[in-house]
Parts: C-alpha cells; sequence; structure tokens
C-alpha cells in the first residue's frame, strides 16, 4: 500500500487522520481539484492512492479506494481493511495542517504556549508546532475505538 494517498472532497476530515498516521495526504480540497478528471488526473500523475465515496470516480481511477461510511470511525475501518494501517507513529512524521515534514526542535525554540516537559515537533513547510496533548490523545482514542 501506497503512503501518498489523495482524498477527495468527500473524505476531507480523514486527512488530519492520515497524515497524524504518517501517511503524505494531499486533500482535494486544499488543491482546488474540484472536476472528477482533475483529481483522476492528479491520483494517476503523482502515483497516489485515490480515497473517495464518489462510486463513479472510484470505478473510474485505478486502484482507488471506495468508502462508504459516512462517520470517521467508520472510514478509518474500512481503510484498514483495505490494507492501509491505521497507527500512530512514536513521534509524528507530518503536519496535520499542511501534510509538510515535522522536525523536533530544541527546547530554546518552543513555542510559549507549548507545555513543560513534552517534545514539540515544527512543521518545516507551515511552521506549525505540535506536541502530545489532547488532540493526539483524541485521535489515539478514536484509533482505538474503531480497531476493538
Amino acid at each position: 500500500m501506497s503512503r501518498q494517498l489523495l482524498l477527495d472532497v468527500m473524505v476531507g476530515k480523514l486527512s488530519t487522520y492520515l497524515r497524524m498516521c504518517g501517511y503524505d495526504t494531499v486533500y482535494a480540497g486544499e488543491e482546488n481539484l474540484e472536476a472528477d478528471a482533475a483529481i483522476r488526473e492528479r491520483a494517476h500523475a503523482s502515483g497516489r492512492t485515490l480515497v473517495t465515496r464518489d462510486r463513479d470516480l472510484a470505478a473510474s481511477t485505478d486502484g482507488a479506494i471506495l468508502l462508504t461510511d459516512r462517520e470517521i470511525e467508520g472510514q478509518l475501518a474500512e481503510l484498514q481493511a483495505h490494507g492501509v494501517d491505521i497507527d500512530l507513529p512514536n513521534e509524528p512524521e507530518r503536519c496535520s495542517v499542511c501534510n509538510g515534514r515535522v522536525d523536533a526542535i530544541e527546547s530554546g525554540e518552543r513555542p510559549e504556549h507549548a507545555p513543560d516537559g513534552v517534545t514539540v515537533w515544527q512543521c518545516r513547510d507551515c511552521g506549525q508546532f505540535f506536541w502530545k496533548g489532547s488532540h493526539w490523545e483524541q485521535v489515539q482514542e478514536t484509533i482505538e475505538n474503531f480497531s476493538q
């Protein structure tokens, strides 16, 4: 399974989860890709696996993953059934906001609003800061709940 995915606008909420799980995930809505032909071409040209709820788009795109569930937990379960490993890594690899790579930062570079005693990562592309806090825990809980 490719670790490069393209999500259409029908499953955009998944982008945060998949990026946090380490997948290089492009969201069509962030790329102004609306027409099926443009989405299909982008998936093909970039070697990305298309993830969609659009039956016609999935049927006309080689290797696409068609999801049927409307809820995030069901969609994550469907992805896992298609061989997409849904699990948070020990350390973040991708920015959940823009999909850029993240690096751990030195303690002197950490933002004032970051809690003391936690490792902080920063996105190379958008500059967003991340640490394992309540959002990380909520995503982990969602992943644990669907996989039971």
